[in-house]
């Protein structure tokens, strides 16, 4: 029975240690006067993303947008660095190339359609 719970005790400590250090909950910037939190979580080998929460006008409202993708297929470069993956603006409807930078609990997130470019600094929430 020890030998039991110390395998899954071991288990439990060896998947936190391998945790991609962008996990986790991080609040976008406002656009439109909204803005989300979103859970970045592993998709295979790669990291996306989803809304979980939508504020606006300082309160929580349920947005039609909660539960929908909004970032996908973000390749880990090491150094704190994803590319090659995909976000979708709620606000425009528009889905852009995308990469993002992790820094501390900050996290700067860009996206290119053609030869127009956007980005945004979210900050990790938990």
């Amino acid at each position: 029975m020890r030998i039991a719970c110390l395998a899954a005790a071991l288990t439990l400590a060896a998947g936190a240690a391998l945790a991609d250090p962008v996990e986790g909950i991080w609040q976008t910037e406002p656009d439109e006067g909204a803005f989300a939190h979103v859970t970045l979580a592993p998709c295979g080998p790669k990291i996306c993303g989803t809304i979980g929460r939508t504020f606006k006008a300082g309160a929580e409202y349920v947005s039609p947008n909660r539960g929908k993708a909004i970032v996908w297929d973000m390749v880990p470069a090491g150094g704190g660095r994803y590319g090659e993956g995909k976000i979708w603006q709620p606000s425009t409807g528009k889905i852009y190339r995308s990469k993002m930078a992790l820094d501390g609990d900050r996290l700067k997130v860009s996206g290119c359609v053609g030869p127009f470019c956007k980005g945004q600094t979210w900050v990790r929430v938990k």
